[in-house]
């Protein structure tokens, strides 16, 4: 009889431990289907910038849109609950990103029903739009037949949300509502590099301006390698996704295929704008820092030239290399636009310094950190080579201003005391 009782003890018990497994798990599904729907609210935060790629010059180009593959947070191979775990897991990320959410509503109206279209990428559109309180936003949207962009989105919002510096973008929000996923940005007035480059539209860019553009980018870089823990890859340097404020100042943008170097180096798919990848990434199929290094070499040589990959730059460059021993000499390579008005000895440091991010060897570029202490010290000797007629100027004396370049007159710049640690506006 007792064990009769122990038995029918036993029992209930085991179906009281598999009753609550039951509703644990259907717990989580309920709370998983409806992260899907609808991220979560999360807390406010304001930023600054705009990712803007328009048609043209500006358009992304991506070699391979696959959206599963090994640099995918959803593993291919995995099973059914794997990858249900991982996908739950990672709308709880977006969902703590600390982002505010705007309503597709308010957006829809903001946005005059989705009319005022400024910009094209492969993310979708962007549209600018001006909010109820009078702030002036630009709105990126997911287009629906796009395999890339939900991925981007979860990539922008999980990294953005974390990573502050006054020479990267940073989201004011987003909206995923009706089906729809949209990143919203201030909106920047003065547009892309790479419109300023090649669009008759826009004021030529002066020399002076080109070098403040290039520092203001390595800054960004340099924040994301040895600032942001873990370190950040960004994967796609380019002319079109540096963007300028109404001072001129430079912003990295679209970080759609970054990676944190910490997760996974590896991908199974090539990823990119052709022109702008490392070579060594395109043999081993794993990117670094150095790969961010290479890029930026590019974007040296195209502020330099005037012209894009697209354009035969670096063949232009080689061909140019062999006469100068990239050294010295680069002035045949000049954008002629700039009609000579250049210092020649910057020129060549700056070409210099370009010359060796894009060796064929990761090894022989020099870091970010490098990369922003060379061009520091460039800035440095202009101004005090504009102040050589004043005794108490000396170049061991002088310290720079890269905040506030003037944009129409970038031979007067001020100057005050700055760190030369370009992580200073760290916010992690």
């Amino acid at each position: 009889m007792r064990g009769e009782s122990s038995g029918l003890i036993i029992g209930i018990s085991i179906g009281v431990v598999i009753g609550v497994l039951l509703a644990i798990v259907a717990l989580l599904c309920i709370r998983y289907h409806r992260k899907r729907s609808q991220i979560g609210n999360s807390s406010s935060r304001r930023a600054a910038a705009l990712p803007i790629r328009t048609n043209g010059v500006d358009a992304s180009t991506i070699l391979s849109d696959s959206t599963i593959g090994p640099d995918s947070p959803v593993k291919a191979g995995q099973n059914g609950m794997t990858v249900w775990l991982d996908g739950f897991k990672r709308s709880n990320v977006v969902s703590v990103s600390g982002l505010p959410e705007y309503s597709y509503k308010d957006l829809q109206k903001a946005t005059g029903n989705f009319t005022t279209l400024i910009g094209q990428g492969a993310f979708g559109p962007v549209y600018k739009a001006q909010m109820s309180t009078g702030e002036v936003v630009a709105v990126k949207v997911l287009a629906t037949d796009s395999r890339q962009g939900e991925k981007e989105f979860q990539t922008e919002v999980m990294l953005l949300g974390r990573l502050h510096h006054r020479n990267l973008v940073n989201l004011v929000g987003y909206c995923a509502e009706k089906g729809q996923h949209m990143l919203v940005y201030v909106y920047m007035s003065k547009g892309s590099l790479a419109s300023h480059l090649y669009s008759e539209k826009h004021e030529l860019l002066s020399w002076d301006l080109r070098v403040y553009i290039a520092l203001d980018v390595a800054r960004a870089l340099e924040y994301l390698h040895d600032g942001a823990v873990p370190p950040v890859i960004h994967r796609d340097i380019k002319s079109s996704n540096i963007l300028l404020d109404q001072s001129m100042r430079a912003r990295v943008a679209d970080f759609g295929l970054s990676r944190e170097e910490m997760v996974d180096k590896h991908a199974a798919n090539i990823r990119g704008t052709f022109g702008y990848l490392d070579p060594e990434y395109i043999s081993t199929r794993t990117f670094t820092k150095k790969s961010d290094v290479y890029s930026f070499g590019v974007l040296l040589f195209e502020l330099i030239a005037g012209r894009n990959p697209m354009q035969g730059l670096m063949e232009y460059v080689e061909l140019a290399a062999m006469n100068t021993e990239g050294k010295v000499g680069w002035e045949e390579i000049v954008d002629s636009c700039l009609d000579g008005k250049f210092d020649v000895q910057e020129l060549n440091e700056v070409a210099a310094l370009a010359y060796k991010c894009v060796s064929r060897a990761p090894r022989k570029r020099p870091s970010m950190r490098d990369i922003v202490q060379v061009l520091t010290r460039i800035l440095k000797m202009r101004h005090a080579k504009k102040h050589q007629k004043t005794p108490s100027a000396t170049a061991d004396e002088v310290s720079i201003d890269m905040d506030h370049p003037e944009a129409k007159a970038p031979s007067i710049v001020h100057w005050r005391d700055e760190s030369m640690d370009s992580t200073a506006d760290t916010d992690l």
